[in-house]
């Protein structure tokens, strides 16, 4: 029987400079949900890539001595590095100079163009070069763009134009019936209000610079390099190529696009009326997250507070970053972020509970039960046993909850919970008081086994957002290579942890943080 397809996205990245907190925050929350529905048994397919066409792109080639292709090629292998560092498991890493975009953005403006979607016109208008994007008159603040705050050059072109303007009720009727469409719902509120303002045909080429792909039906045009951005995701998976049609049927439409919500009117209203135009499917779902501040600011060089993945990740090792961005802020909401808080986040969660956890049991296995798992318990369990058990069997239900609303802190917190109750329950049970009377021996071995099947179950919740610790605890309990499970519910029904299993103590999993911040 064939797995269902689950296909997520990240933005494609713009190659003007090396990743930084925002890309790779977007990149780990996909990441998580990616590894996450692997475990529940989907063929999921994780796309993520690079934007490299447009202005922007050429100016900073010519500024940096080089032709815009030795450019990207020059950035494309910092993204991937970092991707590396951070554990990211994307399936496919696409890049708009390659032929098979190339091909699919050409073969998708031919058909809208044979079936009457586009016109040839003229532009007089405001563009913000550093965004990539066009403003009226009216959206300039302080004749500044917008969004980023920079100045914005008047430009006249002759362009190719998309008739956007004939979609504004086949989206406002998409946003009604589908309101999953565009979340969290603060975004839809947004995306129905600027739609229900008017839309404007769009401008789909450029003529005044060369860096792009060509329209099949004017060479002198090239494709602006939103447009061309946004196919990238139906050409990651074979639009335009006859040979991989059985692919696309597969892959298309995604469940879920990534974005920021400074991308939204690029992904709710002109990508999905894109694919009404070529008479194909939308996507599940779009989902803004907000932006990290620091400080209360958005991140910025101008304004000196940018911190790098690779500097974090030094400091705290790869799982604890990837913890505290997906615990500490909100998906979906702005988040402000500190090293004071990620310090408090990793002594607190990560170095006090669950690293505690494992390796004080851990210890006490081996020095209590030879490091070999003891036989589960056949009697009637105390309120203590119960509760414990309790807490592992809602987990499953309660973890897919919130990772259906993308949810990772509260995902997060229901591990927790179990991770919390199992330090609780060796507080309260004491096995090492149990193990100096030898009439209680068989209590000993039922609290060791309830708190090393409550860690088995806790670490394979962990796994999305912490896969090399998830990992090194099943190792450490003898259980296979965790990344092969495909069943998470099924895995984590309680009692799965073997008899006899050798237990190894091995070095703590987040030794304390104790310097000054």
């Amino acid at each position: 029987m064939s797995r269902q397809s689950f296909y997520l996205t990240t933005p494609i990245y713009y190659v003007n400079a090396v990743p930084h907190l925002g890309t790779a925050y977007t990149t780990v929350a996909c990441d998580a949900l990616a590894r996450y529905r692997r475990m529940t048994g989907h063929d999921t397919f994780f796309l993520t890539g690079l934007d490299e066409h447009g202005q922007k792109v050429a100016q900073a080639a010519e500024e940096n001595g080089m032709s815009p292709q030795e450019w990207c090629d020059s950035i494309a292998p910092r993204y991937r590095e970092v991707w590396e560092m951070l554990r990211i498991s994307n399936d496919d890493f696409i890049r708009t100079t390659q032929e098979r975009h190339k091909r699919g953005v050409q073969a998708f403006w031919q058909k809208l163009h044979d079936d009457g979607y586009l016109y040839q016109g003229h532009y007089e208008g405001w563009y913000c070069v550093p965004d990539e994007t066009y403003w009226a008159e009216g959206q300039l603040v302080d004749g500044k763009c917008p969004t980023c705050g920079r100045d914005v050059d008047f430009i006249r072109e002759d362009n190719w134009f998309f008739k956007l303007s004939e979609f504004q009720d086949e989206l406002l009727a998409l946003y009604e019936e589908r309101p999953q469409f565009v979340r969290p719902e603060k975004r839809r509120n947004e995306v129905v209000s600027f739609v229900k303002s008017g839309l404007k045909d769009l401008s789909i080429s450029r003529t005044t610079f060369s860096w792009g792909v060509p329209l099949p039906f004017a060479e002198n045009h090239v494709t602006y390099v939103w447009i061309d951005a946004l196919l990238n995701y139906v050409t990651a998976v074979g639009y335009g190529d006859p040979e991989k049609e059985i692919q696309f049927e597969r892959r298309w439409p995604a469940q879920v696009h990534f974005v920021g919500k400074d991308i939204i009117r690029f992904h709710c209203v002109i990508w999905p009326a894109m694919l009404m135009a070529a008479g194909l499917p939308l996507p599940e779902m779009v989902f803004a997250h907000g932006f990290l501040l620091t400080k209360g600011e958005k991140m910025s060089k101008s304004k000196g507070n940018v911190m790098s993945p690779q500097d974090l990740v030094e400091r705290f090792g790869v799982d604890a970053y990837r913890y505290y961005f997906l615990r500490d802020v909100r998906f979906g909401e702005d988040g402000s972020i500190s090293l004071e808080s990620m310090v408090q986040r990793y002594n607190g969660d990560l170095a006090n509970d669950w690293g505690n956890l494992c390796s004080r049991l851990f210890n006490m296995t081996e020095k209590y039960v030879s490091g070999v798992v003891p036989a589960p318990p056949t009697g009637p369990p105390t309120d203590a046993d119960a509760t414990l058990r309790a807490l592992a069997g809602f987990l499953p239900e309660k973890y897919e909850a919130a990772m259906e609303k993308l949810d990772y802190g509260a995902a997060l917190e229901a591990t927790w919970d179990l991770i919390k109750d199992a330090n609780r329950y060796i507080e309260q049970e004491a096995p090492w008081n149990l193990a100096k009377d030898e009439s209680k021996r068989a209590r000993l071995e039922t609290v060791l086994f309830n708190a090393l099947e409550a860690v088995r179950i806790a670490a394979l919740f962990c796994a999305p957002v912490m896969p090399d610790t998830s990992a090194e605890v099943w190792a450490r309990l003898g259980l296979g290579d965790i990344h092969d499970v495909f069943d998470i519910a099924a895995e984590g029904e309680w009692g799965r942890l073997p008899q006899g299993s050798r237990v190894t103590k091995g070095e703590p999993l987040f030794p304390r943080i104790y310097e000054d911040v």
